[in-house]
């Protein structure tokens, strides 16, 4: 759930002596129409009567000026959203007339669609209109005790909150032969880096950009004057998608904000094509922020990159589903070998700061992890109810175990560091160590031999190459990208919201990471296949 679009809380006081859905009531649920109609109508009138005699206090802390009791709340809720989902966009600083796009999706030959032949030179349905939304939120919820609920209001009414979708516009603002375009990853290496950049120089030249350059390592391309400008065109990166890694580098940390839009004017620059997670985003925005301050006509247009996949409102991030994939096998060679032993507990770390969505999905998909730990979840390791205790129990009953931790699970078993690293984020205790030390000093204690196998596979995971899924994610959010920045937009990321490609603005993405739900469906899953208690 993010706090950008959905309360985080709501208060009731006294709700179980005002119960919304009675015995009664759930009798007139049925496939009629008639049926359904009525049990709305008793619904709603039981809801305001319960509403009514007591108190509801509700929490938005999306905006906590919102006032429930006004009539058209929804209305001015819906309206602030539409407000900061605008996109920045260079005519609301420079003067510009836009022009037919160069982007061509003109067929060869006649079509038929819908039984209208069209023309050669004619393509119907090819461009998106740039009033095309795509909803944020699809599931309309009965009651905040819905599972997976995210509700606005007490009564967990239905509120529209549309995003800009991406795509190709058939007007455009920039003049593509005087265009150079700039592509820079920053942060880790994350599997699809090479078939963004390479989409994103395959569309840059369907549209006629001949001057694409890359800014190696990082931000640090900008200022260090040993890393040369790397030209790209379609012969450069022709093949690099077959290979992991970037072809430009990565690096984490950079110069000042100034010091880089400095560079970026004295290169002459005109779209920026920013790779990166929460901290690159937000260091995009900067330099957005401060391009308009100079009133510079420049384009930056971020693709989010994390396989930790913990960017704010999007369905996934590109290097995701390569990093469950690859995670999956560890898990499973952690099984062989734990079931291969004797009293055999194979234990699996895997990247998830913050979030711990690579350990929930990889387990779920491996089908063979009896505990999964993220940093969302607390637990204890020691006590009758700790998971210890319970890795006990599954060597007396299946004779071994496989247990996945998340990187920042847990961390407050460990002892705090005020280290940081070139990112500005603190660096974490190692979990898989201490749990490691930790069981085999719990088994040697009560005296029962285990064998206890640890893989960290991390910089594995990182480094390969993407998987067919995320290729095709990357394809696409490559050529969004190239179209938002000549659409005149900046100050923007692509990605996925239910599974329609979108553009979002930067600063409602990066406000905090994505973070499972531990009320989720998903995280409910996991804990069915794996059977696991609360290990509190």
């Amino acid at each position: 759930m993010t706090s950008l679009s959905s309360i985080s809380g709501i208060g009731f006081i006294n709700t179980e002596k005002c119960s919304l859905n009675s015995e009664r009531d759930n009798l007139l649920f049925g496939f009629n129409g008639f049926r359904f109609k009525r049990f709305e109508q008793v619904q709603h009138r039981r809801r305001k009567t319960c509403l009514s005699r007591r108190n509801v206090r509700a929490i938005n802390v999306a905006n906590p000026d919102l006032d429930f009791t006004n009539p058209d709340w929804k209305k001015q809720f819906q309206q602030d959203f539409e407000d900061r989902f605008s996109l920045p966009h260079l005519i609301d600083i420079f003067d510009i007339n836009p022009r037919p796009t160069t982007f061509s999706l003109n067929c060869r030959g006649p079509q038929v669609v819908n039984g209208i032949t069209s023309m050669p030179g004619e393509r119907r349905n090819g461009y998106v209109n740039d009033d095309d939304r795509a909803l944020l939120k699809v599931i309309k919820f009965s009651s905040p005790t819905s599972a997976g609920a995210e509700c606005i209001d007490p009564d967990c009414s239905w509120v529209e909150q549309w995003v800009h979708r991406a795509g190709p516009r058939k007007q455009i603002y920039f003049e593509p032969e005087k265009v150079k375009a700039g592509i820079v990853t920053c942060g880790g290496l994350c599997p699809g880096l090479n078939d963004v950049i390479r989409q994103i120089v395959f569309t840059l030249e369907i549209y006629g950009v001949k001057n694409i350059v890359g800014i190696q390592y990082g931000y640090r391309g900008f200022f260090d004057e040993s890393l040369p400008e790397t030209p790209l065109s379609r012969q450069v990166v022709q093949n690099i998608n077959l290979a992991g890694g970037s072809l430009l580098g990565v690096s984490r940390g950079g110069a000042s904000v100034s010091d880089i839009v400095d560079s970026i004017q004295a290169r002459g620059i005109d779209m920026l094509f920013v790779l990166g997670g929460n901290g690159t985003h937000a260091g995009a925005d900067a330099i957005h922020n401060e391009c308009r301050k100079r009133r510079m006509k420049v384009s930056v247009v971020c693709v989010p990159k994390t396989i930790d996949n913990d960017i704010l409102l999007m369905d996934k991030t590109f290097g995701f589903d390569t990093a469950v994939e690859e995670a999956q096998r560890a898990i499973n060679s952690a099984y062989i070998e734990a079931h291969s032993a004797y009293h055999g507990i194979g234990l699996v770390k895997l990247m998830g700061r913050s979030s711990g969505f690579i350990a929930m999905h990889a387990s779920l998909s491996s089908g063979q992890t009896d505990i999964c730990l993220i940093p969302e979840v607390p637990f204890n390791l020691e006590g009758p109810h700790g998971v210890l205790r319970h890795l006990e129990h599954l060597i007396q009953t299946k004779g071994s175990a496989v247990v996945c931790v998340a990187e920042g699970a847990g961390q407050e078993l460990l002892e705090k560091s005020i280290a940081m690293d070139a990112s500005g984020n603190a660096v974490l205790g190692d979990i898989g160590v201490h749990i490691q030390q930790k069981i085999k000093r719990h088994f040697k204690e009560i005296d029962t031999p285990v064998d206890v196998k640890y893989i960290d596979p991390t910089y594995m995971i990182r480094a390969c190459r993407a998987n067919a899924s995320d290729a095709i994610l990357c394809t696409v959010l490559g050529q969004n990208a190239v179209h938002g920045a000549f659409a005149g937009y900046s100050g923007i990321t692509v990605g996925v919201c239910n599974t329609h490609y979108v553009y979002l603005p930067i600063p409602e993405v990066i406000t905090s990471p994505r973070r499972v739900n531990p009320d989720s469906r998903m995280w409910h899953r996991c804990l069915t296949s794996t059977g696991q208690p609360d290990f509190l």
